[in-house]
């Protein structure tokens, strides 16, 4: 047995060679290096997925630690990219981590998502999930959305040209004061997150298109509810779905 095939010997029952083959080509990029963003980073690269982009442009708090799992007390102050980057190639060396500590927005969201296969939503806020939203339709890349919110939180696949699209599901986005946050809920919905990537990867089960995860972990209970495409929205049918086809 390779070194290779006996790190992830455990999941290649559940995926065979040929996914695992898939994982180790993809490139994926995870928008945001918070409490999903470092669960989602943290499970990609256990995983296998040959290539991770982060891109956050914040620095690391003492108030992150409470659920933004890659960073310790001594990284205060440094940027959560760069060491998101180096703690993902730690854990492991076979996979290629590129950090980007930059700003994102409909200007520089393009040349972050170009020749990426997925798009993961690792934010804290709607404006720019909506962004990310944006350039999925544009550039037809699949975009796995998550949000959490205390002890709540929600999962959908957005694949562009077969499902409704954020804006379809949030037309409104939500206030944009500060939520309370727990880590297990970023646990729980950025491990969603990458189960629905991995899926889609591989081509094994049945992803969350057309339907709304809602998580509560008050009453430890979910709930799948099905979503549609608005027909006047403004982004899946209107000047942002012009390059789709």
């Amino acid at each position: 047995m390779t070194d290779t095939s006996e790190r992830y010997q455990r999941q290649l029952p559940l995926i065979g060679e040929t996914g695992q083959e898939r994982l180790s080509t993809s490139r994926v990029l995870i928008a945001g290096a918070g409490g999903l963003g470092t669960t989602i980073a943290t499970f990609l690269t256990v995983a296998g997925i040959g290539f991770i982009r982060i891109v956050d442009e914040d620095t690391i708090e003492r108030n992150n630690l409470n659920r933004q799992i890659l960073y310790r007390e001594p990284d205060r102050g440094e940027r959560k990219a760069e060491i998101a980057r180096q703690r993902l190639v730690e854990i492991n060396p076979e996979i290629e981590v590129q950090a980007l500590c930059t700003h994102i927005d409909d200007q520089s969201i393009g040349g972050m998502v170009r020749g990426m296969d997925i798009i993961m939503d690792g934010m804290d806020n709607f404006s720019t999930r909506y962004v990310l939203n944006r350039a999925a339709l544009r550039q037809k890349i699949p975009f796995i959305h998550g949000a959490v919110n205390g002890f709540y939180g929600q999962v959908t696949s957005i694949i562009p040209g077969k499902s409704p699209c954020l804006r379809c599901i949030v037309p409104h986005p939500p206030s944009a004061d500060k939520v309370p946050i727990i880590g297990v809920t970023c646990g729980v919905i950025g491990s969603i997150q990458v189960t629905e990537a991995i899926k889609y990867l591989t081509g094994r089960g049945d992803i969350l298109t057309g339907r709304l995860l809602l998580w509560d972990g008050f009453r430890g209970d979910a709930a799948i509810i099905n979503v549609v495409n608005e027909p006047d929205c403004s982004e899946c049918t209107g000047e942002w779905a012009g390059e789709r086809g």
